[in-house]
């Protein structure tokens, strides 16, 4: 699209997320995610740690909430969890990307949460469900500010934590995940092109539960800050 053509509808705002020693910010083009990327989640889901073929799933970008915000209780569900996770940010990429080569195609790293609406009201509960429903609903990607590269490096060990209220539902180790980073980079972008201001959810560790509206969730990894979000009332009265 060029500049001087005319637009039907206002144009949608790019989500953007803020940088660490940074005025500039960081423009977000797509939200992939990782699921049951931590063999203890996987055995409180329900499966086996194997390493099967990861399960990969997106997000809308303007799913978006930032540090400090709140996320609406979601309609069609009374089961809304949270899944503390480690966030990539992309700088560059394409297809077909080498585990080896993936770690210099990030920009740098951060904290964010995959809302889930373990339940879907009026929906037979099954592998049918198209996982939009579950995963890609409005305000579902709380985001925090992103670390780059340059100041943090790689973070493949440290701890992963999640309070809810104070009180720790999650606590486990980045270390601990099944599919690494560069092998996650990798098999993306067997199936997409990775593009610059991509993110990345890589997984979440155990403990994953539910939460109501005033519950205040602050999720912490090692080197990356912290992230807090609330939960709202519920975004479509009931």
């Amino acid at each position: 699209m060029t500049s001087d053509q005319t637009l039907a509808v206002a144009a949608p705002v790019r989500p953007t997320l803020p940088i660490v020693g940074s005025e500039a910010r960081f423009p977000v083009r797509r939200i992939y995610c990782v699921g049951r990327n931590y063999v203890a989640h996987v055995r409180e889901m329900g499966g086996d740690e194997t390493r099967d073929f990861p399960l990969m799933f997106q997000k809308p970008a303007d799913a978006v909430v930032h540090d400090g915000g709140t996320v609406p209780y979601p309609p069609g569900t009374d089961n809304l969890h949270y899944e503390l996770e480690m966030m990539v940010a992309m700088k560059s990429g394409g297809y077909m990307i080498s585990p080896e080569d993936a770690l210099s195609h990030i920009y740098g790293y951060g904290i964010c949460i995959d809302m889930t609406r373990r339940t879907v009201l009026g929906s037979p509960d099954g592998p049918r469900i198209p996982w939009e429903l579950k995963k890609a609903f409005d305000h579902s990607a709380p985001c925090g500010p992103i670390y780059p590269v340059a100041d943090v490096g790689h973070p493949s060990s440290g701890s992963i934590r999640l309070e809810v209220d104070g009180v720790a539902r999650q606590d486990s180790d980045l270390s601990l995940m099944i599919w690494k980073t560069p092998e996650i980079i990798a098999t993306l972008s067997r199936f997409f092109s990775l593009e610059p201001g991509d993110i990345i959810m890589t997984g979440t560790p155990s403990g994953v539960g539910a939460v109501v509206p005033g519950n205040v969730l602050v999720g912490t990894i090692e080197t990356l800050g912290s992230l807090t979000v609330t939960i709202g009332e519920p975004a479509v009265p009931a």
